[in-house]
């Protein structure tokens, strides 16, 4: 089992400032296995929602939370969205008993209740795969063509990921999207998931996908959104101000975890990846992620313009802006779009992230970074 310290840092930082703190991520990211690790520092009451036997405890949900003390974890919430209106109430109590750890596959309707009925009292953790922070440089490429979901990056063999990742896909789309309340037929779904991933690292068109998929716009961006909110899917929104450039304002999309996106691309390996048309759209996801799972997506944005200027992160920290472009090269260089970047955006400082193992500079603002070596910067400006 790999140590997870940064999300284990931030749900106790949440937990000592919040009554209530939502660990929210998709099934089998591991939500269960870090929340038990939490809670065996913290005396308090597990339940999970999935446990025919904890269900059945919560039928009384007052008199069954109502006593308790310490940490409260509920697994599984959105099975009872009941316990929302309770858990504001609880959560009101002067002293405070106890504080709360609710966990959920977050949903578009998950996140719209918390958003709702606890606010002022909740704070939310974002929680994804296995980062290259966590299980360290050397495996850089096994995570990348893997992806972070614990049972296919420690699968004992490639079948066995890739059986995996398949399960998971099906379970997903036949299971848990229905447990929301969506009634989209789950072959439909597959082949809408599949357009994503080779639009991926591309900005969004509804017109197109739908007319391929054969509904309306509007229901191509109702199918992004359910996907974005079940955290399988990234929608990375534009930064746009006056500049005097007409420039992109559609939202960048991305598979969130690089292994399956592979496996909707139908990548067999490592060795497939590199001859792959999509392998530096492949990177640019994977590094992408790797920046967010440390900063948050809060102030993260992508800039272009119509004019062919780009630049694949922009991030608003410190009253300063910080921009990094993604490049799956041995020795990347200098590029004409970072120039113009640097000028329009008054960039404080740039990074070019590419898979290598040397940093140097490339420009007086600007150097290329080793993905290892984002923990160090973006600690100095996060």
């Amino acid at each position: 089992m790999l140590e997870r310290p940064r999300i284990a840092a931030k749900t106790n930082a949440s937990l000592r400032r919040n009554p209530i703190t939502a660990l929210l991520g998709p099934r089998q990211c591991g939500k269960t296995t870090l929340a038990r690790l939490v809670a065996r520092q913290r005396p308090g009451t597990y339940f999970d929602l999935e446990h025919p036997l904890d269900a059945a405890r919560l039928g009384n949900p007052l008199r069954a939370l109502g006593s308790l003390r310490g940490l409260v974890t509920i697994d599984e919430i959105q099975r009872q969205p009941s316990l929302f209106e309770l858990l504001r109430v609880l959560a009101d109590r002067r002293p405070l008993p106890a504080r709360f750890l609710i966990l959920g596959s977050a949903s578009p309707e998950l996140l719209r209740q918390t958003s709702e009925t606890l606010a002022g009292r909740v704070g939310f953790v974002d929680m994804g795969g296995f980062t290259l922070e966590e299980t360290g440089t050397k495996s850089l490429d096994r995570l990348w063509y893997r992806g972070g979901f614990p049972r296919a990056y420690l699968a004992k063999s490639a079948a066995g990921c890739a059986g995996w990742r398949e399960d998971f896909m099906r379970t997903f789309l036949e299971r848990d999207i229905p447990q929301l309340g969506v009634s989209i037929p789950a072959a439909k779904l597959r082949r809408f998931w599949t357009m994503v991933a080779h639009y991926h690292g591309q900005t969004w068109n509804s017109s197109e996908i739908a007319a391929s998929l054969g509904v309306a716009h509007t229901t191509a961006r109702d199918y992004l959104d359910l996907l974005t909110g079940a955290f399988v899917i990234r929608q990375l929104p534009p930064w746009f101000e006056n500049i005097g450039k007409r420039v992109v304002r559609a939202p960048k999309v991305y598979v969130r975890d690089s292994g399956l996106l592979h496996a909707l691309l139908g990548v067999p390996d490592l060795r497939g990846l590199e001859a792959h048309p999509k392998l530096g759209a492949s990177w640019e996801g994977f590094a992408l992620e790797q920046v967010l799972s440390i900063t948050g997506p809060r102030d993260a944005y992508f800039w272009a313009t119509h004019s062919g200027a780009e630049l694949d992160l922009v991030l608003l920290r410190k009253g300063k802006r910080w921009g990094f472009e993604f490049k799956c090269a041995d020795a990347p260089k200098m590029t004409r779009s970072l120039h113009s970047a640097l000028a329009d955006l008054r960039l404080q400082r740039a990074w070019i992230v590419y898979p290598g193992q040397a940093r140097y500079a490339v420009h007086d603002q600007v150097e290329a970074l080793p993905v290892s070596g984002l923990p160090e910067v973006l600690g100095r400006i996060a």
